[in-house]
């Protein structure tokens, strides 16, 4: 019986695979280096040797051994992970990797290669060994030392500027040159798309799993998840992007779901046999002679990008507010090429832009640097000493005001610095999801219902549902009533314009998407109509119009993207400490002279807009616990007011009062003893079970003002928290509401509901 090449070449591809990295295991070199050599000893450039002979098959092996790296790569990114990274990881692998690419860039130049060969060396150069680096560190016992931590932050900033890199890399390989216009154009749909996948994926997948993992066994889950990632392959590349930005999403979008250790554990041995062949196919395309013809170019290289590593990733390093040493220690930690730097190797060599040559010499480059990494790690702390005697005291002087230990990277942002950060990202997120769901829209829903619907019909049904999903959207992005805003509004004058000038911004950009089917499908664009659009946008804004659709989709998106840190507190018996933390209470008597004088509740208007709860007055004596909207403020009244920080801090401001002690939490208000009963506040935890007459409404139809009395101060909805929740939340099976008013009217609803009781003062 004859047996195919490809059963043979596994064969001994494995066997000889096998057999070399358990000698450099006893050797302790990296396995990497143990398939490379496996697969130069199969390779037809070794002929004393067995030779695998179905170079097709074993390419098309490789290629999905590249697929689930990414895909594993991707599970071991999520954006809590990201965010935890802080500027220090962001700043050096940044600095590090440009300096190093420009470097590769002149140094190919200079070398006498084209253009792109150059910027591919540049960015092969630029990327480091994720799994050099930790082996290294884990051999030399320094994986607590506070700089290999800030390195594998780093390794992680540098996994997603490749995936980048690559994107950026296929345009220009397309094109055979650097045109500014396409990669605007690449990078920014790459970008859109990512947006969009990201919050689809987290506000369906997550749910999606929960539901169907209890009948699912460890050989359905991985079988899913091999299917997600290839399919996210599919679409990515439908999309015109790359397989490996596929791979990478699908993984990404899999790591913030509480099954992401459960899915690394059985898909890993799936990886481990494919990532083999990935390698084994990097060893097969050494030539031998290509190495020693080219030897000093390889020398140069090697030397080049180690000393360039070495020199921005320590300034990254420092930049980013790091001591000299821990800077040091860190650029020699981030010598070794990268596992990356041979999947763009063979992208360019498959895109048929990269000369051939190139491959070996940063193979060799790789190995190089690898063998070199442990030595100048071992010689960071020297050079430091080194450094330190040699620089003058006046720049260590400098270096030492600029950098400290215990520098901290999340340094408080003064206000305007958070209103633009927030104004920034919400105006992209928001913008980005209206023009998707034009495009989507006209691309996809048009045609569908050209055929069955006559043209005019067509269009206007299509317009009516691009709209509606805008109007969802449109209050969450103007936000006119955030804290930040409001504080800025009321602290300075000079502060207007501009809060003007940026929301005017905002209203312009959702007036300017929402004309494009108008443009597209009636090719009109009459400048009334664009001020129509803006008077739309604006009413929108400010009704309910859509609100509760919008606030589900939050309260979902929000769950599932905590839902690690969730269970992860669940799992340790933590209590949700938010009331205690967020919620304050304060009391203040109203000046004779204040100018919300002789004005009911329902004027002023400031739960509404200040988002602050007045839970109590007291008049003349007399007590009213959650008074009605008709009531009027007299001089002489106390009043006590419920809300977090930031609203009371704003409160405060408009009423023009400064507050004569710190606000106190709720907590330490109501273990305060109170003489009288009665007139006491009260706030109980109820859980519910669905049979409440107000389960499956939203709070304002729920009547737990007019019937119970009482009022919502916040919910949990699946272990996810909600502060001061909107009157258009919705309430469901499951939920933990915090409810405050007077004892009796407290204890009426938690005896009458049928509810469980909870202790959140456990």
């Amino acid at each position: 019986m004859h047996l195919p090449h490809m059963i043979t070449d596994v064969a001994v591809m494995l066997l000889t695979a096998g057999i070399i990295t358990i000698i450099f295991k006893k050797i302790k070199q990296p396995l990497i280096l143990g398939y490379i050599l496996a697969g130069f000893l199969i390779s037809p450039f070794f002929p004393m040797f067995f030779t695998a002979e179905d170079t097709e098959s074993i390419n098309l092996w490789s290629e999905i051994g590249v697929i689930i790296l990414m895909f594993h790569i991707g599970l071991e990114f999520n954006l809590h992970k990201l965010a935890r990274m802080g500027g220090t990881a962001i700043i050096s692998a940044i600095v590090k990797m440009a300096g190093v690419l420009l470097t590769g860039y002149v140094l190919g130049i200079f070398m006498g290669f084209s253009s792109i060969n150059s910027i591919f060396l540049g960015v092969m150069l630029s990327i480091s060994s994720t799994a050099v680096i930790q082996k290294s560190f884990e051999e030399l016992g320094v994986k607590s030392e506070k700089y290999s931590q800030l390195v594998m932050g780093t390794l992680v900033i540098e996994d997603i500027v490749a995936i980048f890199m690559m994107v950026v890399l296929s345009t220009i390989s397309v094109s055979q040159s650097v045109s500014g216009r396409e990669l605007t154009v690449s990078l920014l749909l790459m970008i859109c798309y990512l947006i969009v996948w990201l919050i689809l994926g987290i506000y369906l997948l997550p749910t999606f799993l929960n539901k169907v993992i209890k009948v699912m066994n460890d050989e359905m889950l991985l079988v899913l998840s091999l299917g997600l990632c290839f399919g996210m392959v599919l679409i990515a590349n439908a999309l015109g992007f790359s397989s490996e930005l596929g791979a990478f999403l699908a993984g990404s979008l899999l790591a913030g779901t509480i099954h992401v250790e459960r899915i690394e554990h059985i898909t890993k041995g799936v990886k481990d046999l494919f990532v083999t062949f990935f390698f084994l196919s990097v060893g097969m395309k050494v030539d031998p002679q290509a190495i020693i013809t080219y030897a000093p170019m390889i020398i140069i290289i090697t030397i080049v990008a180690v000393i360039a590593k070495l020199i921005f990733a320590t300034i990254g390093m420092l930049l980013s507010g790091q001591t000299m040493s821990t800077a040091v220690k860190s650029g020699f930690s981030l010598a070794p090429i990268g596992e990356f730097s041979f999947i763009i190797a063979s992208l360019g060599v498959s895109l048929g832009v990269m000369k051939d040559f190139l491959y070996p010499i940063i193979v060799s480059a790789a190995v190089l640097t690898t063998f070199l990494t442990p030595f100048l790690i071992k010689k960071s702390s020297g050079v430091t000493t080194f450094l330190e005697k040699r620089l003058s005291d006046n720049l260590l002087k400098k270096l030492n005001r600029y950098t400290a230990d215990d520098q901290v990277d999340d340094n408080a942002d003064n206000e305007w610095n958070e209103y633009i950060r927030r104004f920034c990202s919400r105006t992209i997120l928001y913008s980005v999801i209206m023009l998707v769901t034009v495009v989507a829209g006209l691309k996809v829903l048009q045609p569908l219902l050209a055929g069955p619907l006559p043209d005019l019909p067509c269009k206007i049904c299509v317009c009516a549902v691009i709209y509606f999903v805008m109007a969802i959207f449109i209050k969450p992005m103007l936000n006119l009533h955030n804290r930040v805003f409001t504080s800025l509004w009321l602290k300075k004058r000079a502060n207007r314009l501009p809060l003007i000038v940026l929301t005017s911004i905002k209203v312009a950009i959702i007036a300017s998407i929402a004309m494009i089917p108008l443009i597209s499908l009636f090719d009109i664009f009459p400048g009334f109509l664009f001020i129509l659009l803006v008077v739309i946008v604006l009413v929108t804004a400010k009704s309910d119009f859509m609100a509760t659709s919008y606030l589900r989709l939050e309260t979902r998106f929000l769950r599932n993207l905590n839902e690690r840190i969730i269970k992860a507190e669940e799992e340790k018996g933590v209590q949700q400490s938010w009331l205690d933390e967020e919620l304050h209470i304060i009391t203040l008597i109203a000046p004779e002279d204040a100018d919300f004088l002789g004005k009911s509740l329902a004027e002023l208007q400031w739960g509404k807009i200040f988002n602050i709860y007045v839970v109590k007055i007291r008049h003349n004596g007399k007590h009213m616990i959650l008074p009605n909207p008709k009531t009027v403020i007299h001089g002489g009244d106390k009043i006590y007011i419920v809300s977090d920080l930031k609203s009371i801090e704003n409160f405060y401001r408009l009423i023009r009062i400064k507050p004569s002690k710190y606000p106190r939490t709720l907590k330490q208000f109501m273990e305060t003893d109170y003489p009288v009963i009665e007139n006491a506040l009260s706030v109980c935890a109820v859980k519910l079970t669905g049979d409440e007459a107000f389960a499956g409404k939203s709070l304002k139809n729920g009547n737990f003002k007019d019937k119970w009395h009482c009022i919502v101060l916040g919910l949990q909805q699946k272990g996810y928290p909600i502060i001061m929740p909107d009157a258009n939340t919705m309430i469901e099976a499951g939920d933990i509401i915090w409810v405050m008013g007077s004892n009796n009217h407290v204890g009426r609803l938690a005896s009458e509901c049928v509810c469980e009781q909870v202790d959140m003062f456990q």
